[in-house]
């Protein structure tokens, strides 16, 4: 991967800010999914977060150790660690209109950004990044660069609490999964992002449906049957193939949509320093995040936690911090239209002893995600369309023949069971 210094940004640049209002407004749930403990790149779509559930008897944590994941989707699919994130989208969202969207990120960018406008908001201070970036028609994608992906603790080393509080105060409701991501999207003030963050868990509501993947299998029929008269205008032949014939990743149907509203941040801290909300507060704006738990131990001995609603906080903090946030809105913009003046291809690294952010144009990168995504962009009256079926499984529609028909068409689809394509998806 050659690249090549092509623009500058620094932070005094950044004006022009006086008729921005910087609000997020009209968050929507889109798409989660959990990874699997399997041999290949597996995800459970819309997978389940874990449950906040208070232990009866607190007992004394051992402190974290072994193998801890630090950035997830890379460590699973380094090849495109944002491909999980689209899969997932059109899964739950076949029709989605990724066109509309100015920036797909994950909230860590989005952090890392903040944390460059206002070096004081982030609790270790600025320190070096990178984030690749990719635009595609008028579309920003952002992806985490990790300077590592996992790490290992050892016996003698000191890492918090964090993950054994997780596993004694969160009971998981998918069986082998190693994470929960989820996918909401906001308009941020001009700007329409998607953003991927992972989730410590969510607070169970009365009314709560058990976690099942019956339930969606429920809906299989009808759903495949909607998606054929969908097809009704369109003379296109079919033909299905699992997302494992383009990919290396597995997607499974399993799981249910756990509302926003539900949904926890866990913080450990040792009792005598408290968190303050200043510490955590741009995190959980960022995600749109409403619980918060911080959790007070000594020596690994927790005092009983509760959990807080913290909308009114993250609003505050949105209403003090406008001036910064207005110039996130300049800086997303002004990093976008650099990457569209270099090709679209592109890093962008904070240079530390500069105190600047660099674009770097890349030469001969490959593409982000896998080439059968991108038809998403196109127009669907002019070009191929990729859709997903109600089980999961990628349907890869094609113009293999102007002489068939929407009845043909439909006729061959039919032909495949819901069951059958849910098989194909997960082998």
């Amino acid at each position: 991967m050659a690249s090549i210094p092509a623009s500058e940004i620094f932070r005094h640049e950044l004006h022009d800010i006086s008729a921005i209002s910087a609000y997020i407004s009209n968050v929507q749930h889109l798409a989660s999914y959990n990874w699997i403990e399997a041999p290949t790149p597996t995800i459970a779509v819309p997978g389940c977060p874990s449950l906040w559930s208070i232990p009866k008897v607190s007992r004394r944590l051992p402190k974290d150790s072994g193998f801890i994941y630090i950035a997830q989707n890379a460590a699973r699919h380094p090849e495109s660690p944002l491909e999980p994130l689209f899969r997932a989208l059109f899964v739950e969202n076949p029709s989605f209109d990724i066109g509309s969207i100015d920036l797909v990120s994950d909230r860590n960018n989005i952090r890392k950004l903040l944390s460059f406008i206002n070096p004081k908001s982030s609790r270790n201070g600025l320190e070096t990044f990178t984030i690749k970036i990719e635009v595609t028609k008028d579309t920003a994608i952002f992806c985490r660069m990790a300077t590592a992906v996992s790490e290992i603790v050892g016996p003698r080393e000191f890492k918090g609490f964090g993950y054994e509080f997780e596993k004694a105060y969160t009971t998981s409701q998918i069986s082998g999964s190693t994470g929960h991501h989820r996918i909401i999207s906001y308009r941020f003030a001009d700007l329409n992002i998607i953003v991927r963050h992972e989730t410590d868990g969510y607070v169970k509501v009365e009314g709560d449906a058990p976690t099942s993947s019956k339930i969606l299998k429920d809906h299989e029929n009808d759903n495949l049957s909607d998606l054929l008269d969908s097809l009704a205008l369109s003379p296109i032949d079919l033909e299905v193939k699992s997302t494992s014939a383009l990919s290396r990743l597995t997607v499974k149907k399993e799981g249910k949509v756990v509302p926003l509203e539900s949904i926890l941040e866990i913080k450990t801290r040792v009792a005598h320093r408290p968190l303050s909300m200043q510490e955590t507060v741009a995190q959980l704006w960022a995600s749109q995040t409403p619980k918060l738990v911080r959790a007070y131990h000594n020596n690994g001995m927790f005092q009983r936690p509760k959990v807080e609603d913290v909308t009114v906080e993250i609003r505050e903090w949105e209403e003090q911090n406008q001036t910064h946030l207005k110039k996130l809105t300049v800086l997303i913009k002004t990093i976008i239209s650099a990457v569209k003046e270099c090709g679209g291809k592109a890093t962008l690294k904070y240079d530390e002893k500069g105190d600047k952010l660099v674009v770097w144009k890349l030469v001969d990168e490959k593409p982000m995600l896998p080439n059968n995504l991108y038809f998403k962009w196109e127009d669907k009256k002019k070009s191929d369309e990729v859709l997903v079926g109600s089980s999961g499984a990628l349907l890869e529609i094609t113009n293999t023949s102007e002489g068939d028909n929407a009845t043909a068409a439909k006729g061959k689809l039919a032909s495949t069971s819901p069951s059958q394509i849910s098989g194909q998806i997960a082998s």
